[in-house]
Formats: structure tokens, sequence, C-alpha cells
């Protein structure tokens, strides 16, 4: 636990309610670690920008190495600019709860994909797979191929990449998400 931080609940983001500089759209989803949510960040002129916040969960939010795990994540996603790889925009902290604010992608995880095609008595078409196939593995190299400034390899390895972590667009991208955690 994080030196004088007292426990706490975990905030309950109702539709409508702020969690700092955003207002909640409505949950998303979750497991593990964390909590997603479908935001609405909001500028001068009516500008409005539609991502997904990732809040870590009550019972992570005062552990210091799930934390650090959730700033680690922020911080080895951010400098991967790939077609394939969800983009991070922010990391920040709002009354000691930690989150990253992401590309939200409009459409469902390729286990989501399969389950309702599997429910309908279909299958993914195996065009589909490969299409699909080929995608994470074109993000996939780009990441564990990164390297520094100085030309040194950066080691970054996916340590999850399964069915739930990749998505793909209701206009058929396919993005990984959850690099680190």
């Amino acid at each position: 636990t994080r030196p004088g931080a007292a426990p706490r609940s975990m905030p309950e983001f109702p539709v409508g309610s702020s969690f700092g500089a955003y207002q909640i759209v409505r949950h998303i989803g979750g497991g593990g670690m964390a909590q997603i949510y479908l935001a609405r960040a909001r500028g001068v002129a009516g500008f409005e920008k539609l991502l997904a916040l990732k809040v870590i969960s009550h019972d992570f939010a005062n552990e210091d190495r799930f934390v650090q795990m959730l700033i680690d994540e922020a911080k080895i996603t951010v400098g991967l600019h790939h077609v394939n790889i969800a983009q991070i925009f922010d990391l920040g902290e709002v009354d000691g709860t930690y989150y990253i604010a992401m590309e939200f992608i409009d459409g469902l995880d390729v286990l989501e994909l399969v389950n309702g095609l599997h429910a309908m008595g279909e299958r993914v078409p195996i065009e589909a797979v490969a299409f699909i196939g080929r995608q994470i593995c074109s993000g996939l190299y780009y990441a564990h191929s990164r390297r520094d400034r100085g030309g040194k390899p950066l080691n970054i390895v996916h340590r999850d990449i399964s069915p739930q972590n990749v998505l793909v667009s209701k206009a058929g991208e396919v993005k990984i998400v959850d690099f680190g955690i």
C-alpha cells in the first residue's frame, strides 16, 4: 500500500458522472486489474472525443506494484504508433485512482466475435481469420522490433496476446490492446 493512502472504495461511475476531465458515457467491461469505461472528453467550441478509460480497480488501487504495472503499460504503449495497436492519449490520477485514456475501438473483441457467431451457428470465415491473424502479427512485429533512439532494442513483449486483447472495429480495423498488465 502507498504510504499515507487510506483504503477507499472504487468510485462509482454512473452515466453522465465526471472522472477528472472526462464524462462517463457507459461501462464497457473489466476484469483483472481494471475497469473500462466509454468516456467523453470535451474541449472548446463543442469539440468532443470519445475514448476508453482504463481505471485501476478498487482491489488494486492501493497496491504499489499494480499501480506501477498500469503506469508501465501506459509508458510502453504511448510510444507505439501502428495501425494495429490502440493508441494511448493520457495517463493520470483522480483522487488516488490511476487511469489510462486510450483510443476507443467501436466493435468487439475476437472472443466476443467468435462466441457471437457460434451462438448463431456460424463460424468466422477463414478469410477473416487470416486477415485478423495477419493484422495481429503486423502489430506485434512492430512492437517487438522497436528500438530506442540509440538503436538499442526495447524488448517489448505483449504478455497477454489473447482473443480478449484483440479488438475488431465495426469498420474492420484490428487493434491490439493491453500491453503490459
